[in-house]
């Protein structure tokens, strides 16, 4: 997972905690004994909590944080998957790209 996904997923979180909660940031930030503006940074995915964080705004909120097995990947449906996504990668256009211009170097005086 990308860190922005994994930011937007943990905003997520934070936003229906809230909403099954019905408090508000700076009532579940206190609960959970940080500042709002880190709760709010979280919950618009501008910075990424880590599990005891996402753990403590749970549990301020009532909730329990809890993980759960996922569903088991088949292998050869991934594998039909990726194929797929290839051959139409594969079937875009491609666009070229002019030369590649670089600053030209000088000498600094000194």
């Amino acid at each position: 997972m990308g860190m922005a996904l994994a930011r937007q997923v943990a905003g997520d979180l934070i936003r229906d905690i809230r909403r099954r909660t019905g408090l508000r940031q700076a009532e579940l930030a206190r609960r959970a004994g940080m500042p709002r503006s880190v709760v709010s940074a979280y919950e618009h995915g501008h910075r990424q909590p880590g599990v005891d964080a996402l753990a403590r705004l749970a549990t301020a909120g009532g909730l329990e944080l809890r993980l759960s097995p996922a569903a088991p990947v088949d292998p050869a449906r991934a594998g039909r998957i990726l194929a797929q996504v290839l051959d139409l990668a594969e079937s875009l256009p491609a666009r070229k790209r002019g030369p590649l211009e670089y600053p030209s170097l000088r000498r600094l005086p000194g």
